[in-house]
Order: C-alpha cells, then structure tokens, then sequence
C-alpha cells in the first residue's frame, strides 16, 4: 500500500501542476495534506510535519539561493557577462567560435539562474550571428547546453544546493564532480550536436535584441568581471580544500561556510559592479531587492516540496519504498536518475522532479554507504534534465526567442536536453568507479 500512496501523491502533483495548472507550491501543500490523511496521520501531526519540512528546507537554502540571485542580477545587469563573451569569442575566432560560446554559457551560467542567464546570452547569440553570418541554432546550442548543464549540476543552483542538504552531500565536491561530469555533456550536446544544426535559419528578420548590448565604454573591465562571476566556484573550491584539512580556525571555517562564501561574493559585487560603475548605493540596493523577489517563487516549490517529503518520511511511505528498492538489481544512481527523468517529462520543472525524487527515495539513498552522495545530486540532477518538452518553460523561451516550430524546438532544444541528460548519466557512472 505505501507504494500505490506514494504513486497516488505523484500522480496527483502531476494532475494539480500540469492539467489543473495550480501554482506548484500550493500542489505540493495539497499533496502533502492528501497522503498524510490517506496514510492515517492525525491533523497535528500532518501540520507539524509540513511545518518542520519547510523549515528543514529551507535553512540555509534562503541564503545561497538569495544571494545566488542577487549576484546574478549584478553580473547580468553591469554587463559583466557580455564582456566575458566578447572576450572568449576574440580569443576563439569565428572557426572555433562554438567551442567559446560553451565556455562563456559555462562561466556566466555559474551565478545565474537559467532564465535570467539564457535572457542575458539572447543579445549575445544574435550578435556574434550577425557579425560572424554563421546559423543561429549553430551559435546558440552550445551557450544554451552549457547555461542548462550549469542550471542542473552545480551550486549555487537552486537545485543542485536542495538536493545536497536534503542527502547531507558536501556542496564543494558536488560542485568539483558537477564540473568533471559537466564537461563532456556540454561539449557533446553544445558545439559537437551544434554542427548538425546549420540548416536552421532565423526567421525574423533583423534580430530584436541588438539594442539590448551596453556600449563597450559602459562594460566593468575583463578582470573584474570574470573574477566576480566565478568568485562563487573560487570559494566553493576553497571550501573543498578547507574541508579536506579539517582546519580548526574559526575565520577559515567561516570562509568555508557556502552561504557566507555567496554573502562575500555579493558584497564583492556590490562594489566592482555596482557602486564603482557609477550606481548609487540606493540603486544598487534596488537591485538586489528586484533579484530576491525574483527567486522567492523558487524558494516557494522548495519550501512545498520540502512539506511533501517530510509527509512521506513520517508516513514511513519513504522507508518502505527505500527498504524494497534496495533489492532492485539496478545501480541507485541509474535508479534515481530514471525516476527524475520520469517526473520532468511529466511536470516539466526540473527543480520539482530533482526535489521529488529525494522525497521518495532519501531513505534508499542514504541507505547505499557505497556510494557517494555527491554523485548522487549529479545523478538526479541530469535526470531532471531529461526530454524538456511542451510542458517545461524553457521549452517555450527556445522556441519564441528563435521563431522555431513546435516539430524545430523538439529537434533542437528537447534533443539537447535529452543529450546533456544521458552524458550526465554516463559521466556520473564513470566518475563512480573512479573515486
């Protein structure tokens, strides 16, 4: 019975987002509601319960998450990302200009959240297009697969950084195998399935988004912009080595803390690309205020998603669902990436199906002392990329902002997901027979 209960709860959050189109916070609330009451669970206890997977949730979540948005903003906005695009294409040259997208995609797609990065790269991609004549599903592919690959693997991505608290995973060494697995699924999904996409032409015309470019007189300098945005990763990998020592010193314990790492790359921000490219502090502030609302609907489907699996926890439906997938002949990482890839076809949302799928399997999960629970962030987080199709909002970004067809955008955008979805799944697999 626990197992029909748990299929009753998904099938029910699938109906509620995807066919009643119910705000997915409120889904996961009513869900939750629903099991604790189909399971038996008294009204006080299902409250309590909501209430400490909130709780539990969120913690820390609010403030890397937070402040992940708020560096975001300040890179997008100063226009920091597009002088480390112009840079890694001038280095590039038009014969290899794929293989500098991947990499811009890749380091601007760090601190930003995939829809304000792929708003930001939109510019970007029919600039280079004009200047070099090339095709512009050529150009975008890689940028978009690495900004995809970046949203899925790595904190501080909302998430990546979930799906490490909820399985206790160190979030440096996610964001160290995130990297070595990220790289070949955006090479393969970017600039090597981008070569096939030279027959897609726009059809628009003059692109729109010219006016969108900040004069080159505007833009913060190379050095401070490529510092600012990877400062994150530079922190995260500070706090991997730090960890690795188990130093005792308060301070170097405090500089290894992520969310204090995310606060100081704010306040980094702050200065170099706000108040120092001539904002007001009141305006810089502004900023920050707009990126924080920005991430609060995000914040919200944790917070909900975190209610529903502390109702399958005390339920005991996540133990017992743990307790027979264990004798499952199958590797838990394919496992738990299969069960996500199941849930993002169905739901679209790549943080719900990431977010779910630890809800249903935490207890399997922690449970395989073999395998480490960094590989299996990595593991649920390319499952979640899975076929992005109809349902997903980064579907229908591809398609409007390219003018595709509904038959072009499943041919060039789902495939790239399915793509960085499998080489994910293949890299993680290798990565576990190594370390």
């Amino acid at each position: 019975m626990p197992i029909l209960y748990a299929f009753i709860g998904i099938l029910a959050l699938i109906l509620l987002i995807t066919y009643v189109k119910l705000d997915t916070f409120i889904s996961f609330i009513l869900v939750a509601l629903g099991l604790g009451l189909l399971t038996g669970m008294g009204v006080p206890a299902i409250g309590k319960s909501i209430q400490t997977g909130i709780g539990n949730t969120l913690g820390d979540l609010i403030l890397i998450i937070g402040f992940g948005a708020m560096l975001g903003k300040l890179v997008a906005d100063s226009g920091a990302a597009q002088r480390i695009t112009q840079f890694i294409i001038s280095i590039f040259g038009i014969k290899n200009v794929q293989w500098g997208l991947a990499l811009a995609g890749f380091i601007i797609g760090i601190p930003l959240f995939y829809n304000a990065g792929f708003i930001i790269v939109v510019p970007l991609i029919f600039a280079v297009a004009s200047s070099t004549k090339l095709p512009i599903l050529y150009i975008a592919i890689p940028m978009c697969s690495a900004l995809s690959v970046a949203h899925g693997y790595l904190p501080p991505h909302p998430s990546p950084v979930a799906i490490s608290t909820q399985l206790g995973a160190d979030m440096s060494l996610v964001l160290i195998y995130g990297i070595i697995v990220a790289i070949p699924a955006i090479i393969i999904a970017g600039p090597i399935f981008g070569k096939t996409l030279r027959k897609y032409e726009y059809k628009g015309g003059d692109s729109p988004f010219q006016a969108n470019t900040l004069p080159a007189e505007q833009l913060p300098s190379l050095g401070i912009s490529i510092i600012v945005t990877l400062l994150p990763l530079l922190l995260f990998l500070f706090t991997a080595i730090i960890n690795s020592f188990n130093v005792e010193s308060p301070v170097l314990q405090l500089l290894a803390a992520p969310y204090f790492g995310m606060l100081l790359s704010v306040l980094v921000a702050v200065y170099f690309l706000g108040l120092k490219q001539g904002l007001s502090m009141k305006a810089v502030m502004k900023k920050l205020e707009e990126a924080f609302k920005a991430s609060a609907s995000i914040l919200l489907v944790m917070a909900g998603a975190g209610a529903l699996k502390q109702i399958l926890n005390d339920s005991q439906i996540s133990k017992y669902i743990g307790e027979q997938l264990l004798f499952i002949p199958i590797s838990p990482l394919v496992l738990s990436w299969a069960i996500a890839g199941a849930i993002r076809i169905a739901v679209g949302s790549a943080t719900v199906a990431g977010l779910t799928v630890v809800g249903i399997l935490a207890p399997m999960i922690q449970q395989q002392t073999d395998i480490k629970p960094e590989l299996m962030v990595l593991a649920i987080g390319a499952g979640s990329l899975m076929f992005s199709h109809l349902n997903d909002a980064g579907f229908w970004l591809f398609k409007e902002y390219f003018n595709l067809t509904i038959k072009e955008t499943l041919k060039t955008w789902t495939v790239m997901e399915t793509i960085v979805s499998v080489v994910g799944l293949i890299g993680v697999l290798i990565l576990n027979m190594i370390i």
